[in-house]
Formats: C-alpha cells, sequence, structure tokens
C-alpha cells in the first residue's frame, strides 16, 4: 500500500525553529496541502503547513513576480538573509508601510502579543521619531507610516508625534491601536483627525467577548463599538484587523464581515491576520494551530453563498503573491456582495503609461517600484474616507454619486505573517511592509518580530 503522493514545488531556505539557524527547506505538495519540509542538522526536522488549497496556489503561483532593489542599501551582506537586514542589497523589494514604534509600553497584556507588549515599557523620544522619520525618508522615500507598540495611545503627545509624521513630508498616517482609549475619549481621536491622521487599524478579533478574553484578557467587544463611533464622529476611516486563531475565532470570519458591512462607511475594509507563533504566545504549534490564506478566503466564500468567488480575490502588487489577498467589493441596499476590481491604473490612475512612476509621477522618488506605488495607492484610496474637497469636475451631480459608491465599498484581505516554521526567504526577501529604527535601517517585519521556541529575537530587544 503506497503513501500520499509527494510533489515538490520548489526549494528556498528557512531557520530552524529552535536555534534559528538558516537552514535548506522544500515546498511540497502532500493531497491538498503544501508544507514547507526542513532539517536542522542539530534539532531535527520541522514540517509545517503554509497553504490548504491546490487550486488557489496553481492561481497564486501563475502571478508574476514584482521585484525592485531598495532605494537605499543601508547594510552589508555579511551572514545572509534573514541577519543582515536593513535593507541589505539582496533584498528585493521597496518599503511600502512602514512601522514605527512609538512606545513599548501598553494599556493590555495580551495572552497574544507579537510585541510582547506590557504595561512597564519605556516611550521613544520625540527626538528619535524626527530622527528616524528624517532617515527614513531619505532611505526609502515616500512611504506610509503606521504608528505601533506597543499601543501608541498610552502617549499624550501622540497628536504631536502625527503632525510631525506631516511636516516631515509623509502623506498617509494610520495608527495600529486596540481602541480602548479612542473609544473612551473621542477629543483625543479628533487631536489625532486635526493633526493628520487618515486611518485607524483596529485590532477587532471577534463579535462576542469570549473571543476577547481568549486572546486578550478581557472582555472588550464594547470598547471596539465604541472606537468605531468615535471614528465615526471624528470622519476617520477604520480597517478591522483580526488575528485568527483556530479553535478561537475562525468560526466568527463571517460575523465579523456582517459587523463591518453593518458599520459602513466608517468601517472601510477587514483585514485578516492568521495567527503567527512569534512573540508573547503558545509554544511550538500543531498543524490544527495554523489557519492559511485560502481557508479564509474559502470561508467568506461560503459565507456569500456564492456572491464572491476565489477569482474575486487576487495576491498583493508588490509582495510576494503568497503573503497575502485581497479583493474590493460593493455592497448593494439588500447587504449583498458584488466585486469591485481595481482597475488597472497608470501613474496614480491617471491613465499614464505603465513605468511612469519609475521617473518620478506624482512626486516619487526617481527608482521607485510601480507596484508599491500602486499598493499605497489602492490602500490610501480604500482605507481612509473620501475628504469633501475631492470634487470631481464633473460637478455636484458626480460627486454625489463618487460619495454614493465610495460608501458601498469593503475591502476583503489578509496577510500571512510568517514565524521561525513558515519562514520562507524568498517570501521575507520580496517584504515590503518594514519596521523603521533609528539608525536609518528598516527591518522587514517577519524578520523584526521572529522569535525561537525560547522566545531570542533577532532583532527585537528585550521587554522593558
Amino acid at each position: 500500500m503506497t503513501g500520499p503522493v509527494r510533489l515538490s514545488l520548489g526549494r528556498t531556505r528557512s531557520v530552524c525553529p529552535e536555534c534559528l539557524k538558516t537552514i535548506p527547506a522544500e515546498r511540497v505538495a502532500i493531497g491538498d496541502t503544501v508544507y514547507l519540509d526542513k532539517t536542522c542538522p542539530e534539532h531535527g526536522r520541522a514540517v509545517t503547513p503554509v497553504w490548504r488549497g491546490l487550486r488557489s496556489y496553481d492561481m497564486w503561483s501563475r502571478s508574476r513576480i514584482n521585484s525592485a532593489s531598495p532605494v537605499t542599501v543601508a547594510t552589508d551582506i555579511a551572514e545572509g538573509c534573514p541577519r543582515d537586514c536593513g535593507l541589505c542589497a539582496d533584498h528585493r523589494q521597496q518599503s511600502c508601510c512602514v512601522l514605527i514604534e512609538v512606545t513599548s509600553r501598553c494599556d493590555l497584556v495580551c495572552p497574544v502579543c507579537f510585541a510582547s507588549a506590557g504595561r512597564h515599557g519605556v516611550d521613544m523620544p520625540i527626538g528619535e521619531i524626527a530622527t528616524t522619520l528624517d532617515a527614513l525618508r531619505a532611505g526609502s522615500g515616500q512611504v506610509h507610516i503606521q504608528l505601533s507598540g506597543g499601543e501608541p495611545t498610552v502617549r499624550d503627545d501622540l497628536p504631536e508625534i502625527v503632525a510631525l509624521v506631516r511636516a516631515k513630508g509623509f502623506d498617509f498616517v494610520q495608527l495600529n491601536t486596540n481602541g480602548i482609549r479612542i473609544g473612551r475619549e473621542p477629543e483625543y481621536l479628533a487631536a489625532l483627525a486635526d493633526a493628520g491622521l487618515d486611518c485607524v487599524f483596529l485590532q477587532f478579533d471577534g463579535v462576542s467577548d469570549v473571543v476577547y478574553r481568549q486572546l486578550r484578557g478581557r472582555s472588550l467587544f464594547a470598547a471596539k463599538r465604541l472606537a468605531i463611533e468615535s471614528a465615526r464622529v471624528v470622519g476617520i476611516g477604520v480597517v478591522l484587523v483580526p488575528t485568527l486563531v483556530p479553535g478561537v475565532n475562525a468560526d466568527e470570519i463571517g460575523a465579523i464581515v456582517d459587523f463591518a458591512r453593518g458599520e459602513m462607511p466608517t468601517v472601510r475594509a477587514v483585514h485578516f491576520q492568521p495567527i503567527s507563533y512569534f512573540g508573547r504566545g503558545p509554544g511550538a504549534p500543531n498543524d490544527g494551530d495554523r489557519i492559511t490564506l485560502p481557508e479564509v478566503m474559502q470561508a467568506l466564500i461560503d459565507h456569500s453563498h456564492g456572491a464572491i468567488r476565489l477569482e474575486d480575490f487576487r495576491p498583493g502588487s508588490a509582495e510576494n503573491p503568497f503573503c497575502s489577498f485581497s479583493g474590493r467589493f460593493t455592497v448593494d441596499e439588500e447587504g449583498r456582495f458584488q466585486s469591485d476590481p481595481e482597475q488597472t491604473p497608470g501613474c496614480c490612475g491617471s491613465g499614464a503609461e505603465p513605468g511612469a512612476a519609475e521617473a518620478g509621477c506624482c512626486g516619487t522618488v526617481s527608482g521607485r517600484s510601480p507596484e508599491v506605488a500602486r499598493a499605497q495607492r489602492y490602500v490610501a484610496g480604500q482605507w481612509k474616507k473620501a475628504p469633501l474637497d475631492e470634487t470631481p469636475a464633473s460637478g455636484l451631480e458626480a460627486f454625489d454619486a463618487f460619495l454614493e459608491r465610495q460608501g458601498r465599498r469593503l475591502s476583503l484581505s489578509a496577510m500571512a505573517f510568517q514565524d521561525a516554521w513558515t519562514l520562507d526567504l524568498d517570501r521575507l526577501r520580496q517584504c515590503y511592509i518594514h519596521v523603521a529604527k533609528t539608525d536609518g535601517r528598516a527591518i522587514p517585519f517577519c524578520a523584526y518580530n521572529l522569535t525561537d521556541l525560547n522566545g531570542r529575537s533577532l532583532y527585537r530587544g528585550p521587554s522593558t
């Protein structure tokens, strides 16, 4: 009797989950599941599911692999990926969204936290933030800034920080938050909006307090609703960001979408993040502890009763295809979804010839990746609410139609961050979500947060 057929889908490199040593790895298909298979000479073999669904794997594998050299190389190649991040000359994509961790403090101590944040920590001095922004602007050009932590809203001077980001020339600022303070103090969110905040990236794990008690340590659903209400009053767009954990909230995917649909147009998108096992979280995961991107897509398809199809989703335009999916939809008055794909734009949607962004169109830095610029336009266009001064030249009637159409759009997307078990260096080299350091380095997100079985990190310093 023969076992299941094993099909090789290509070789790559990864790390050992126990010692983080760089080791060879292979992508293999067994049945309908793709695994990352690797063996450390010292600690043995690890085989981990990374994609459940060969039909979508075949579709995603046909996507164009977009790559670009970093605008500025900040570190030399010495030990090889993932130990030379900064970015090094071997990195294959530029910065798109860059996180600045303005504090390591948090008003929660979540059982699951990639940053291992706690109530005690330190704030980045505003002078260091200014230095970081200057280095980032010089080294990476026009990027989206995400203020992160810890919990950024524990800082009373956060409006000053938002204004500083704007003053340094960055044109999109989003806040990564648990929502507690902005719900409790709407005037605080109003100050952030006045300073130039574009979007709230709201931790939102489900529609029941059972979920929040398991993942965040306390009941928080009412606090999430208050945060969304504050955003509605202020006029800031909200992206709901659920961390998906099998056995905890994976069965609430449809309910989260229904909630988002009921909170439009303030809620602009739902951005799912399947759990990655780094930072403060459970130990070595089992196969059943993983939920992969195709399973999230299938849950969305099933919940829509056929209104959403697999073909309505697609990989990102700049990162590795297997890092993410996104789909944009309109919701009619009956609550039904209809695919509303983004038109393939030229530069800034102007119909310019492909490659115009490389020549500096719309203020982009010469040599900037057109795919990264396109991803930035998509996010800015979908995630923030349309300002009232963007009146089309064709008059108020067309403007009313524009606002109505914008108000009925909802983006459904997901990103699979990599941990020590799933890290594929081909994917990591194409990462365009980076963490900024004061010394001018930009560290790919998955490398920055990578931890071994004992919590040891390559880049993130110990919690204080």
